[in-house]
């Protein structure tokens, strides 16, 4: 079978697998979670404005989300050092993920280029994808706005 290449991705499609060191030592590994729904949020850089507030958000909503039987994993760029520092500074209590060579971000086609104040660079695309228990693609939110988001990935994880 050939390897699912970034453009590839859609609804249905198996989630491509991967193994990422985690904050707080030791490895995340997509394959550990098969049976469980996953969520997994990709966001550009810890301890920012709008990446702190969803990495708080979706700590806060973790109880329901275990309760619904799901886990949830931020990657982004950043090592996993600094998510430990992320993590203390705001209480955060997800799982956080660092894909510092960006292989996963690009498999899912999330390195893109970006516009700030008229200047153009890459960056990491704001993205959810929600990962049912049989390892496929359920949902997808790509250019995702903070506000609210963790709510509607909630639901989504409830409506599986």
């Amino acid at each position: 079978m050939a390897d699912i290449t970034a453009t590839d991705l859609n609804i249905g499609d198996r989630a491509p697998q991967f193994e990422l060191a985690r904050g707080g030592g030791g490895t995340v590994r997509l394959a550990d979670f098969v049976g469980k729904p996953v969520v997994l949020y990709f966001y550009p850089k810890d301890d920012t404005t709008g990446c702190t507030a969803e990495a708080i958000d979706f700590s806060q909503l973790k109880p329901e989300f275990e309760k619904a039987g799901a886990v949830v994993i931020g990657v982004s760029p950043d090592s996993a050092k600094k998510h430990d520092k992320f993590k203390a500074k705001h209480g955060l209590t997800v799982d956080l993920a660092a894909d510092e060579d960006r292989k996963v971000i690009e498999t899912y086609n999330l390195w893109v280029e970006k516009q700030m104040y008229g200047r153009s660079y890459m960056g990491v695309e704001r993205a959810t994808f929600l990962i049912g228990r049989d390892a496929r693609i359920a949902a997808i939110w790509r250019k995702v706005r903070v506000k609210g988001h963790a709510q509607a990935v909630l639901q989504a994880v409830r409506e599986l």
